[in-house]
């Protein structure tokens, strides 16, 4: 199963789950993940079946139940697949300090770059998490 090269450019690969693939977007201002389901020819929702519906949505869960323990403010869940067809979910850790407040974060520029030790950071939580 590929993933589309633009998610691989835009993101750092974090784990395998059941399901979906969990990256990184390389957001230095915000902790930004995408959810790539890893089927065939998957472009909407229902384009997956009843039960990996539900595997994706309890794979949107854990990650959202994570990063609200963590104490982020809102935890936005996302699907547009505008520019990148290939099904996939953003889920983003947002707080009340961070750029966009109270505002969307699409379509908004970091003010800071990327640090790859939060790949680092992220894959040891997660791992100890799930």
């Amino acid at each position: 199963m590929k993933i589309n090269e633009r998610i691989v450019k835009d993101s750092e690969f974090l784990l395998k789950l059941n399901l979906s693939e969990l990256r990184l977007l390389k957001d230095g201002d915000v902790d930004w993940f995408v959810l790539i389901p890893l089927k065939e020819n998957m472009i909407e929702w229902c384009d997956l079946s009843s039960e990996d519906q539900i595997e994706l949505t309890k794979e949107i869960s854990t990650l959202t139940k994570l990063l609200k323990d963590m104490g982020y403010d809102k935890v936005n869940i996302g699907s547009l697949g505008n520019i990148v067809p290939q099904l996939h979910i953003h889920v983003i850790g947002r707080r009340k300090s961070d750029r966009a407040w109270p505002g969307p974060i699409w379509g908004t520029t970091n003010m800071n770059e990327f640090n790859s030790e939060k790949v680092a950071f992220w894959k040891e939580k997660l791992n100890t998490a799930l």
